[in-house]
């Protein structure tokens, strides 16, 4: 089974996405135009991306003081993504785009994300200019965003400082009003900025010939103090290089300098930077009634009100980790495909029969052994079912934009709870597909000589990318499961039952239907025994175990769906593919969804075993 009929079958069969023609925004496309667009994607993905990954891996970007060197193909594969038009896929046509669904933008960008990460992190400029389009102005759309969807500029977000990390709320980054006038210029109000931020990914490269940088800082009070906590955030775009308000390039460069690139564990074709902001190596002459302060700082341009930065920037990282969750599942998925080839055709070992090994008998390829399987089998129900996720919730997101009023509001709903899952189930379990990976090499795993090391090392990154895992945990045990009474929860319920009482039907499914119902009546339980107290530390002491618990649920429920599916049309299993999607449903019921318990009887009893343990007993 390839990645292009998984997608297929998942996008057509179960996801249905070729319904969406029926409306006005995407009347114009078919299947052929949407298969076209995949044919592209993987095309590109084969000759601008896959060839190189090792290369990008070995030839990390390079600082001369000056400018940041990247390899040639790093170079080949953005023009030739930018020019297939794949940063604007889901743009209007009046500004470049080709109105596509998002779900089908998700699924051609999966092509590029299992041929090489690292290259293919330009999705950061797509979630940049995706914000401005919905929070910037008229004139910030068209000077900023409009050349980001065109691949001529470059976008980032800068939200981490050294000091700060995730915590957002100690944001130190100031900006203050750039002299008498500042909110006169055409391009937003005008503002100063100082700073550090930190983990910037494509911060500084030569790629393009401008990056516009989404930075978070804080306006101070009258009193020149900052506002505690995340009220006083704002958002500010500043751009590398001063443009005017007809976004022509000025020739000055703004105060912004890399003060120096992060060596990673993986993701290592990637310009990954610490930038300075307003330490005068570049400084900016100030205009509209002259320099604050000097003319020290970089000058940015506000987006939106002042103090709602912070709202702006979600509109972005949700985008972004559902991003992190794709690239998490792809690299997952190529680890499978590359461990699968090998186990195909390395012989090791004698199969077990009657009273044990026969030593004369032919070697049997590693694929015969039982364990072996089981460890393919594992990467395929994670891999795969991540993937069906990740495409659930890009076909929610395309339900909200162009829905009925009903249909955006669940959509809505269901993605509040369903975006932590998104993110950090696959970035977990599909890493531990990629260790699987390495085990079914054997010693061989390990070196350099197969790319499996590689693609565990890369995708190590995607449990800390957009919110490490504990912070998703609390976001999903303490707002989304209670945000607005319960409803996103409850409607996910709805979800999971009615698939439920239809697979009670189907004789090979209804064993796991009737576990699928119970998982989802002990997490309920559990939701509702770790918030019994009303005690948050309580409550939330526990919070990642119940995500493992909560996402195995969301999972058991997928594969479910998509075995349903499968079964419908193909009753009778002739084909391997459906063979494949039953069996993996399987296997997920019996040797992954029973972990659940574990995990939810810490929470239910509310264990404060790591919350207590003493600092001087570790």
């Amino acid at each position: 089974m390839t990645l292009r009929t998984t997608i297929d079958f998942l996008l057509h069969d179960w996801l249905d996405t070729t319904g969406l023609t029926s409306r006005e925004r995407f009347a114009d496309h078919n299947r052929e135009t949407f298969d076209a667009v995949l044919d592209t994607c993987e095309r590109i993905a084969r000759e601008k991306y896959a060839p190189f990954n090792r290369l990008v891996d070995t030839q990390e970007p390079h600082f001369d003081g000056e400018k940041v060197t990247l390899p040639q193909a790093t170079h080949d594969a953005f023009k030739a993504y930018a020019e297939s038009g794949m940063l604007s896929a889901a743009q209007d046509y009046d500004i470049g785009g080709m109105q596509l669904p998002y779900s089908v933008e998700a699924a051609a960008n999966a092509f590029f994300a299992c041929a090489s990460v690292s290259i293919g992190s330009s999705l950061l400029s797509v979630g940049n200019a995706n914000l401005l389009m919905a929070h910037g102005t008229e004139l910030q759309k068209q000077v900023f965003a409009h050349k980001e969807f065109s691949g001529q500029w470059s976008g980032t977000m800068c939200l981490s400082e050294p000091q700060a990390g995730s915590s957002l709320s100690d944001v130190a980054t100031r900006a203050v009003p750039d002299g008498e006038g500042f909110e006169s210029d055409p391009l937003g109000p005008r503002y100063r900025l100082r700073g550090n931020k930190m983990w910037i990914s494509n911060g500084e490269h030569e790629l393009t010939e401008n990056i516009v940088h989404l930075v978070l800082a804080k306006i101070p009070d009258a009193d020149g103090k900052l506002v505690p906590g995340t009220r006083g955030i704002s958002l500010f775009i500043v751009p590398k290089k001063m443009v005017n308000a007809q976004g022509e390039l000025t020739g000055v460069r703004n105060d912004v300098a890399l003060a120096g690139l992060n060596h990673k564990l993986g993701w290592r074709g990637t310009t990954n930077t610490l930038l300075n902001f307003g330490e005068g190596k570049f400084p900016v002459e100030g205009q509209a009634g002259g320099p604050f302060g000097g003319g020290a700082g970089a000058v940015g341009y506000l987006v939106g009100q002042p103090g709602k930065g912070l709202a702006c920037m979600f509109y972005m990282m949700n985008e972004a980790r559902i991003g992190v969750g794709i690239a998490a599942t792809m690299l997952g998925m190529a680890g499978y495909y590359a461990s699968l080839e090998y186990a195909k055709n390395r012989p090791q070992g004698r199969p077990v029969t009657g009273a044990g090994k026969d030593a004369a008998a032919p070697q049997t390829r590693i694929i015969e052994h039982a364990d072996v399987k089981r460890m393919l089998l594992t990467q395929k129900a994670y891999c795969e079912g991540a993937l069906a996720l990740e495409l659930y919730c890009a076909r929610l997101i395309d339900e909200q934009h162009t829905g009925t009023a009903q249909d955006a509001e669940e959509a809505r709903l269901l993605l509040e709870v369903l975006t932590p899952i998104a993110k950090s189930w696959p970035s977990e379990w599909c890493l531990e597909a990629n260790s699987l990976a390495i085990q079914v090499h054997g010693g061989y795993g390990y070196t350099r000589d197969f790319p499996v090391e590689q693609y565990w090392r890369d995708n190590r990154l995607n449990m800390i990318h957009e919110g490490t895992h504990g912070i998703q945990a609390m976001d999903l045990l303490g707002r989304k499961v209670l945000m607005e009474e319960g409803k996103g929860l409850t409607l996910l319920s709805h979800r999971i039952m009615a698939t439920v009482n239809r697979c009670n039907g189907i004789p090979a499914l209804a064993p796991h239907a009737k576990a699928l119902g119970k998982a989802l009546q002990d997490v309920g339980t559990a939701t509702q025994k770790a918030w019994s107290t009303g005690v948050p530390g309580e409550a939330l002491a526990n919070a990642v175990p119940y995500m493992q618990a909560f996402g195995h649920t969301v999972l058991a429920w997928i594969w479910l769906d998509v075995a349903g599916c499968a079964l419908d049309n193909d009753p009778r299993q002739e084909a391997l593919d459906t063979q494949g999607r039953v069996g993996c449903a399987k296997f997920f019921f019996h040797y992954e969804l029973p972990k659940i318990n574990a995990w939810l009887g810490v929470v239910q009893s509310r264990d404060l075993t790591c919350a207590t343990f003493p600092e001087g007993a570790f």
